[in-house]
């Protein structure tokens, strides 16, 4: 968004608006002379499977090079989770810290208490000017502690997707299905990219502006959400292209139907994907697709880092990656996400301050709740204490000292009826539901996750057991008591039935007469942010210009605009 030209003071050539002078002979920088804190750009990707990527599986056939050389350069975090294997709950979590449970964040259409704080409450606070750009799935306040969205939401805002625990056997029509896979290919336009090409404008935009602001300016914490590589599972010839060479892998696991758990095999019932017989060539035409759209993300990284270099804003700001949940993309038989296997739950973590921390790797479990408690750990904004925070600080980890280990999901979406809940502690991943039975699994010995200790184990005597038997068995017994401990599954799960009940109602009423849902829908006048005939030409021009020149267009060392942004006013 070009900025609004009613706000730009007068700017003379020889007259530098900034006060601080800059050494001779040195260029102009994105920044104050002295600026407090660091900016922040916090990049989300959407169902993004880590297990998919090069940086995580060296034989992956994805071709992220931007990413790859951001990850080298970073802390890397192997073994980082999503608190919820579905869009908002997920993103609710990450940025408020707490577990869904805590933060009533049952599905897709639950609305978050705009009274909770968010990392964007505690970064305004500190001084941030917070914008976001791109996806959240806020149902209601459509802000909850930004100052300003860049764009509007992809998703709506409202209480349209509520899940019906009450008739567990229906399948609602907006569930996911089997179209992602049976139409994946090529597209001209869709509306995603449609959407994250809006969502790039805006961003780059915004950072053009910033660093022609004069003195004064506030340090930024911009959150980037693309909606990509989310299905359905179609994407531009150029990135189709990229992978014209590769002969696609199959999913490595395969499970008939009547072998799947109890949940996985409510998945594919709701996702309409039971009676599916999909071909290996079908399956391909998704995965290519799929892989088309990560290197578009990583494009779009790419992008992101080099107008931050454009802007010599590099030095001095903090690039956080990380997504809100994976994709099954046929392992397992599976698709999507909405369940606790690797390729649905684990996800991308880098954070990148070559100023403060060392490139290295994290094997230790983490979650995208810890983001909000690390984030105020690097500005020196310290949560409230005595106020609710599930999130631990990541910041021993980025420092390269021991930390946390653990890692804990609920899920109460699509697919469940009763609660859905992980604990993911050292190797050992542990699942429990009230409808199911319990799984453990060690993925240091079981990596693709086929052997059910917790079942297997039930079946044996003690003394029947090997001593690495009795051990796991020791391990899964008392996951089952913290696990009791934890969680109230009874009353957690009259609370999301009162609650799906209530909005249930209430979406029965709005869609009665004239509609209104919650929305952000940005201002975009023209009429004040290019040249119109009340503002005076050459001026508009200078104070537009970046690097600044002087009269004779050579580069000068000072700062001689002061402009407002990209704003999302």
């Amino acid at each position: 968004m070009a900025p609004d030209l009613n706000s730009l003071p007068p700017s003379s050539a020889s007259a530098p608006i900034n006060s601080a002078r800059v050494a001779a002979g040195s260029r102009p920088t994105g920044g104050d002379a002295v600026q407090k804190q660091p900016n922040i750009l916090f990049i989300m990707a959407d169902q993004l499977a880590a297990p998919l990527l090069k940086m995580y599986n060296p034989d992956s056939q994805i071709k992220t090079p931007h990413l790859d050389a951001l990850a080298e350069k970073s802390v890397l975090f192997d073994s980082a989770y999503c608190p919820s294997p579905l869009c908002a709950p997920s993103r609710m979590s990450l940025i408020t810290g707490q577990l869904p449970t805590k933060i009533a964040s049952w599905d897709n259409a639950a609305a978050l208490n705009p009274e909770v704080p968010t990392f964007a409450h505690y970064l305004r606070g500190a001084g941030y000017h917070t914008l976001l750009a791109g996806k959240m799935h806020f149902i209601g306040d459509q802000l909850h502690g930004y100052e300003s969205r860049l764009t509007s939401d992809i998703y709506p805002g409202d209480f349209g997707w509520v899940v019906d625990w009450d008739k567990p056997d229906t399948r609602l029509e907006w569930y996911h299905n089997a179209s992602s896979i049976l139409q994946a290919g090529t597209c001209i336009r869709s509306n995603q990219l449609d959407y994250d090409e809006e969502v790039m404008y805006r961003s780059t935009q915004f950072m053009y502006d910033y660093v022609r602001e004069g003195p004064g300016k506030r340090p930024f914490c911009l959150t980037v959400s693309l909606t990509h590589p989310h299905d359905p599972y179609t994407i531009e010839q150029k990135y189709w292209d990229r992978y014209e060479d590769v002969d696609i892998e199959l999913p490595k696991v395969r499970i008939p139907n009547e072998k799947q758990d109890s949940h996985s095999k409510r998945l594919l019932q709701v996702c309409d994907l039971w009676d599916q017989d999909f071909s290996d060539g079908q399956i391909k035409r998704a995965r290519r697709a799929y892989y088309g759209a990560v290197s578009y993300v990583d494009d779009c990284v790419g992008r992101l880092l080099d107008v931050l270099k454009q802007c010599r804003l590099d030095k001095d700001t903090i690039v956080i990656f990380s997504g809100d949940h994976g994709d099954m993309l046929g392992e397992r038989n599976l698709w999507y996400k909405m369940c606790y296997f690797e390729n649905s739950v684990r996800v991308p973590m880098m954070i990148y301050q070559p100023t403060r921390f060392t490139p290295h790797r994290v094997q230790s479990n983490v979650s995208t709740l810890d983001l909000l408690p690390t984030l105020c750990d690097m500005v020196g904004a310290k949560p409230v204490p005595g106020l609710p925070m599930d999130g631990i600080s990541m910041l021993p980890h980025l420092e390269g000292r021991p930390g946390n280990d653990t890692a804990i999901a609920e899920y109460m979406g699509e697919g469940t009826v009763s609660p859905l809940m992980m604990i993911k502690r050292g190797p050992w991943k542990y699942i429990t539901c009230p409808a199911d039975p319990p799984m453990l699994f060690n993925l240091q010995t079981d990596p693709q996750e086929l052997d059910n200790l917790a079942e297997r184990l039930s079946q044996k005597s003690e003394e029947e057991m090997t001593d690495d038997e009795r051990a796991s068995w020791a391990v899964f017994s008392k996951f089952e008591v913290e696990a009791a401990s934890r969680w109230d599954m009874g009353d957690i799960t009259q609370k999301v039935l009162t609650s799906q009940r209530y909005r249930r109602l209430v979406w029965s009423a709005l869609i009665q007469g004239q509609f209104t849902s919650w929305d952000w829908n940005p201002i975009d006048d023209g009429r004040n942010k290019y040249i119109r005939s009340h503002m005076p030409l050459d001026d508009l021009e200078r104070r537009a210009r970046y690097p600044p020149v002087d009269t004779y267009g050579k580069e000068t060392s000072y700062v001689t605009v002061d402009q407002a942004g990209s704003h999302g006013q």
